[in-house]
């Protein structure tokens, strides 16, 4: 049950209004800085969007739909005969809610361990360091604080015209938790959780169609001949594209829903027919409720709230981080930002690398990136050179027979500093921390390629590339 807390009780040091990876870290920060500090959480479950109905539910389906795809299509080649293979959703999806309140519970955990008041309740602003919050048990109270954070993080960006009801058009909350396999399953978004989801239900039996608007599948930070590879390889698994084609309009009858769409060069019409659409175009920040008016934060066209370098609102006291402010909508940036304010307002100081923040797609192979791309080194005039090692020649990937993808290195032209990785390839997400320490600590390519890594493993591919791209490779 949620504390209530008298609206003449001394004020607390920080507020922080949400409680997903970016706040509930900012909150054990300030806690453990010796703040007295409160969060403020209206979903009823710690961890935000990425642990309730995001990163984590649905790594546990992408975990989980692989294996059964491997016991089908993969274990026989390797000398394992199994036989009567079953499909049991229903215990897939309660593995994945079991994840879910686990690690929620432990948020909740931590934030007693580091003497952090939680209450359970949306919070509105009431002035410049006041907030109204309704409990979610009933009542309302009211909390004060000298520094109020906001980290209310994102929600699914609706599409004009069509109405998400979560069975038959879902949002990535419905895809998660779909009673059965559907037998058509369109995907219109082919970003990061349109592309997850879309393997998850594909590897369970469904046929995936993903439609795009644009002619590349996986978002902005991906370059151009990773996200090709990318689409061979989700190809190879069954997935069909339909890039360059706009979306025209959703209609559902009992049981089918009819896409209406056009290709986008030669306006030619398309339709498309489905059991169940997943919506996945984006996601927008989530700001409803708070009031900010009332306080005269400053927001900007796509309603993210605006901040400076300290992550100051217009409104003194107040301050933002996450997906509700600028930068990519990554629950491990919010993070970083959580720490980052919490020194802020204990020390004065804090900072985040945001040239270090990297970037993964958990398909299979996994696809992830960290710095700039090629794409945007080219408009800013940047002198670059690339290497490339392929899995192919790898001895660990050969062995394991997992050989598809390629590690990336983009580095300047003069000094070798490496300015961008992208790898598509097993594991790839666990292999690009090491390229984020690199950018991190400003590191040459051949400070990695002389570094030794063991034998075999597949981080000896991201060692060559790094040699590809000031010299030449010893294994290829």
């Amino acid at each position: 049950m949620a504390r209530t807390y008298a609206s003449d009780a001394a004020p607390y040091d920080v507020v922080v209004i949400g409680g997903g990876p970016g706040g509930y870290i900012a909150a054990i920060k300030a806690g453990q800085l010796g703040l007295k500090t409160v969060c403020i959480e209206k979903r009823g479950a710690l961890g935000g969007t990425c642990l309730n109905v995001g990163c984590i539910p649905s790594k546990s389906l992408l975990n989980n739909s692989h294996k059964y795809h491997d016991v089908q299509h993969d274990l026989k080649k390797r000398g394992i005969d199994v036989e009567g293979v079953k499909l049991n959703l229903d215990v897939m999806l309660k593995a994945k809610d079991k994840a879910v309140t686990g690690l929620t519970k432990g948020v909740e955990m931590l934030l007693k361990k580091n003497k952090v008041d939680y209450i359970k309740g949306m919070a509105s602003f009431a002035g410049p360091n006041k907030l109204d919050v309704q409990l979610l048990d009933g009542g309302e109270t009211q909390v004060e604080g000298k520094n109020i954070v906001i980290a209310t993080g994102s929600e699914v960006s609706p599409f004009p015209g069509i109405e998400i009801d979560e069975k038959q058009i879902v949002s990535s909350t419905g895809a998660l938790s779909l009673p059965e396999v559907p037998k058509k399953f369109v995907v219109i978004g082919g970003g990061v959780i349109g592309l997850e989801l879309g393997s998850v239900w594909r590897r369970l039996g469904a046929e995936v169609t993903v439609v795009e608007f644009n002619d590349a599948i996986g978002g902005p930070g991906v370059d151009a001949d990773i996200a090709k590879l990318m689409k061979r390889t989700m190809e190879k698994l069954g997935i069909k594209f339909m890039l360059g084609t706009k979306v025209a309009s959703v209609e559902k009858s009992a049981d089918q829903v009819k896409i209406k769409a056009e290709d986008v060069k030669s306006g030619k019409e398309v339709d498309i027919d489905a059991n169940v659409v997943l919506m996945s175009i984006g996601r927008r920040p989530n700001t409803s409720g708070l009031n900010l008016e009332a306080v005269g934060i400053e927001m900007d066209k796509r309603g993210r709230v605006v901040v400076d370098d300290e992550y100051n609102t217009s409104c003194k006291g107040v301050r933002a981080i996450g997906d509700v402010t600028f930068g990519p909508m990554l629950a491990h940036k919010a993070e970083e930002e959580g720490v980052a304010i919490a020194e802020f307002i204990k020390t004065g100081h804090g900072h985040v690398n945001y040239d270090a923040i990297p970037a993964v797609i958990y398909t299979y192979p996994e696809v992830a990136w960290v710095g700039k791309s090629e794409t945007a080194l080219k408009d800013e005039g940047v002198q670059y050179k690339t290497g490339t090692f392929p899995f192919m020649a790898n001895s660990r990937a050969k062995t394991n027979e997992e050989t598809e993808g390629l590690v990336k290195f983009i580095v300047e032209k003069e000094t070798d500093k490496v300015l961008g990785v992208q790898i598509i390839g097993p594991n790839a997400g666990e292999m690009i921390a090491e390229a984020t320490l690199a950018l991190e600590y400003g590191a040459s390519a051949e400070d990695i390629a002389r570094t030794c890594h063991a034998h075999p493993t597949l981080s000896e591919a991201f060692k060559e590339a790094a040699l590809a791209s000031y010299d030449k490779p010893l294994n290829f």
